[in-house]
Formats: C-alpha cells, structure tokens, sequence
C-alpha cells in the first residue's frame, strides 16, 4: 500500500511540474516604451456654398411696372416762332405696360408710348405776309383765308404714338452695389400739325421733349439702383445666420454632443448672367468650419468687399467636418470586433487563444494595441494560461469601406517572448492572431459619417426657404470620410460633405 501510495505522490508530482511548464505565469505586464505624440492642433476646414440666384423676368417686370413712372409731361417755346408768336408747346404722354426680355445685350425693357402734342400762342403778322404771297401766287381765297389768321389765338393737338426701349446690362461692383448701366432709346411716330395751312411734323420735337424726360428718370433710377444697399443687406443678412455653431449630436453613447462651427470668411460672386427667363446672380460664400465639443460663439466680422470671380455653372456646397472621437469611445467600438474571439476561428489549431480585452494607444506615428489573452493547448490535459500582449499597427482609413484599420501589424518583442511563455505550441497561433487583427482590427466608421450627415442636413434644412417670393432649395448629396490623425487622446477623423444649394426669386420688393 505504500508503495502504491508512493507511485501516486510521484505521478501527482509530474503532473503538477507539467502544469507549471505548460501554464506559466505570464509574468508582470511588461508595456512598451511609449512614443510621446504631440497634442492635436486646433484645425479648421475650408467650406464653400455657391448658390445661383435665378431673378424671374416676370419678378423684374412687376417691380418695375409698381416703380417706374406712368406718365410724362413737358414744354418749350414754340418751334416756329415767326409764325406762333408767344407759343409753347406742351406734350403729355403715357406709358403703356412694361415688358422684359433677356437678350444676348441684356436686359431688354420696353413699354409703348400714347400721349398728345400741343401747341398754343398767336398767329403773327407774318401769317399775313404768308397769305399775301399765296394770293400773287395762286390767286382765289386761299391767301385770303390766310391773312384773317394774322393776329388770332391758335390751339391745336395732335396724338402721340411711340415706344421707349431701355436696355439693362447689370455689373456688380465690389462695393456691394449694383450698376445698372441702363441706356434708353425712344422712338415717335409723325406727329403731323397743320398751321396757318402749312403742315409741320413736329415728330422731332416731341422726340427731343420726350428724350429729355426719359434720360432724366433713367438717370435718377440708374442712381437710385446703384445707391441701394438692398445687395449688401441681404448678404449681412444671410451672413449673420451662417455665423453660429450647430449642434451634431453625441459621437457615441454617453459622450456630449459635438458642435459643427461655421465662421464665414469670404463672399464672393460672379456677374449677372441674363438669360431668356432670368437674371442669374451666381453667389459664393467661403467659411472655415470645425467641430467643438461645445457651442461656441463665433466672430465673423462683415467683410468689407464682395469679391468679384470669373462665372461658374453650377450650384455647389462643400463642407469640411473635423471630428475628434477620444480613444474611450475607441476603444468601445473596438472591444465588439475582438473580445471573446478565439483563434484560429476554425478550430484547425494545435492551441487555443481567446482575446478577453482589447484596447489601443497611441505612441509616434503608430497605434499600440494591448490585448488580454488566453491560450489552451489542445492537448489530454488542457493546459492553458493568460498573457498580456501588445501588437503594433499603422491607423489608415479605408476611404471606400469607411472603415479604419491597422496595416504592418507586428507583434511587440518582449510580448512574443511573453506569450511564448505560453508554451511551444503557442508559439504556433502567433500568426493567426495577426491574421485576426489585420481582419478583424478595424473601427467602423459609418455609424458616424451617417449621424454627422443627419444633423447636417437638419442644419441645412434651416436654410431651406419656401414662400411666395422666395424658394430657397439645399441639400446634402453625399457625406464621405476623408482623413485621420491622432494624439494620445484623441482620433481625429475628416470628414467632407457635398450638397446643392439653389435660389429662385419670384417677386421683387417695391420701393
């Protein structure tokens, strides 16, 4: 029996001096020297909004059928005085409705013209003489009838018919002021009066008059056009709503919510294009844009000057999000992708190693992830043991995939010597725990790029404007990843945003 006893001490024995080899302390956790990484830079992205602002020609023409005077009036001594002695000649003509008309010169502004022509004073005693001379000439009581005109009141009218064509070629100044550059051309037809027998066409006259008259309003509305802050108000208006900062929502669960800050800093445009329908203001703003973890107030002083660039196309807006995510909500999204896996996933392998925690650091220009492990041989008597192991890996985003991932992944030394310690057969699944990581080690990003384009769109939607003058239409096309870069708290992940943004001007306000 006591030998027996003795056989049974001596085997428990080996066996436990096989536990020991087989399933080692790992010993203490041995980290890295670490990398320090300079802290991230405040950064800001340059975001622009190009909106064309299509002008109704129907818009253009109610403004100025409510502004533009209905009638004009004048006077001047009479054209012949030897004939109408203390004359004046008056005219009083009417405009008729206003059409507009985009045309290759420009805006083409046109209205008919119906009025009447005057003429008032007393016939002179050269009226006699003039009958007199008819009289030697042709005899009868043409010349008699004549000379009974000498010394008698004339009045008589005659009607107007004619047209008043202004042509508009409209240039933006960098002053926040609009240059009309109206030139205007009037045009009457024979206004035909007979006096003391003689007819006189005083269609040239009533052209000089009403010349003088039309120059005269287009003069004071060319200045009243130019003098007009309405372009600037407008812009200040739009300005002031641009400057602020937007709520994001949370990058993640249990994390503040993120701001979008938009600083306009520029406001550019380029010249009216006039076109068949409509008058085209094609206008730009420049903003740098970041992201905060609080509201903040920004300062956007109005600028001083618009800036005048070469025409473009099309509507464009394109915005820049720099998203900094702390590596605590890193390495929340990580933890689903690793822990609880266990290697090789089909089981092809001499050892077993189950990742139980798994987080990253930052350290120079590379990641450092510390993985909590657990490996067991398949062997008769199961041995395993637990480890700490850090593995390297460069941080690139998968632009296509939205994903981020860790490339060059290599496994610390003193950890491969460590988890050697977990026995020879460990040495083995080395391989695929880097396969593992390079597969599995990824962060995906979507999530976030949906959510920023989601409030995004709320805040374009603040813009949006849809009413009887106006309709203002914005829209978010496409939201995509395009840049990282980290310290040694934070990820910083750049996103851009597209979109369109149009405007379209039904009704005009009337001065």
């Amino acid at each position: 029996m006591q030998k027996t006893l003795l056989i049974g001490v001596t085997v428990l024995s080996g066996i436990a001096a096989a536990a020991i080899v087989l399933w080692p302390s790992a010993g203490p956790d041995r980290q890295p020297k670490m990398v320090e990484v300079p802290p991230l830079p405040p950064i800001t992205r340059t975001s622009t909004v190009i909106a064309p602002t299509a002008i109704a020609m129907s818009a253009i023409q109610e403004a100025i059928e409510a502004s533009a005077p209905r009638s004009m009036s004048g006077k001047r001594p009479s054209p012949v005085p030897d004939i109408l002695t203390n004359g004046e000649v008056t005219y009083l003509v009417n405009r008729g409705t206003v059409t507009v008309a985009g045309r290759p010169e420009g805006l083409a502004i046109a209205s008919a013209l119906n009025g009447t022509f005057r003429a008032t004073g007393i016939l002179s005693t050269q009226v006699g003489n003039i009958g007199n001379a008819l009289n030697n000439i042709l005899g009868g009581s043409i010349g008699t009838q004549v000379q009974n005109l000498a010394g008698k009141p004339f009045d008589q009218h005659a009607d107007l018919r004619g047209n008043v064509l202004m042509v508009s070629r409209p240039a933006l100044l960098p002053s926040w002021r609009l240059e009309p550059n109206l030139a205007a051309r009037v045009a009457i037809a024979d206004a035909v009066m007979t006096i003391a027998g003689f007819r006189l066409n005083a269609a040239n006259d009533v052209r000089q008059l009403v010349d003088k008259s039309v120059n005269e309003q287009v003069t004071l509305l060319a200045a009243r056009i130019r003098n007009d802050p309405f372009l600037e108000q407008a812009a200040r208006r739009e300005w002031a709503k641009l400057c602020r900062a937007v709520s994001l929502g949370a990058a993640g669960a249990g994390l503040k919510d993120l701001w979008l800050e938009i600083r306009p800093t520029r406001m550019f445009a380029a010249q009216p294009r006039v076109e068949a329908h409509a008058l085209t203001l094609t206008v730009g703003i420049a903003a740098e844009t970041r992201i905060s973890k609080g509201e903040t107030k920004p300062d956007c002083p109005f600028p001083a000057q618009l800036d005048i660039v070469p025409q473009t196309e099309s509507e464009q807006v394109s915005i820049g999000l720099p998203i900094d995510l702390p590596f605590t909500e890193v390495n929340r999204l990580l933890a689903p992708q690793l822990v609880g896996r266990t290697l090789p996933e089909d089981g092809s392998g001499a050892v077993e190693v189950t990742i139980r925690g798994a987080t990253l650091a930052a350290s120079g220009d590379r990641l450092l992830m510390r993985l909590d492990v657990k490996a067991r041989e398949k062997s008769w008597f199961s041995f395993g043991a637990t480890a700490t192991v850090y593995v390297w890996g460069r941080p690139v985003l998968d632009t296509k995939q939205q994903i981020l991932r860790l490339n060059d992944i290599a496994l610390d030394i003193e950890s491969e010597e460590a988890f050697g310690l977990l026995g020879t057969a460990a040495r083995g699944a080395i391989p695929y725990l880097k396969d593992a990581l390079a597969e599995k080690a990824v962060i995906d990003l979507k999530p976030f790029a949906a959510t920023a384009r989601r409030h995004l769109e709320e805040a374009i939607a603040d813009f949006r404007r849809n009413d009887a003058d106006v309709r203002v239409d914005a829209a978010v096309t496409d939201l995509r990843l395009v840049g990282i870069a980290f310290d040694s708290r934070t990820l910083r992940v750049i996103a851009e945003a597209d979109g369109t943004a149009k405007v379209a001007v039904s009704a005009l306000p009337i001065k």
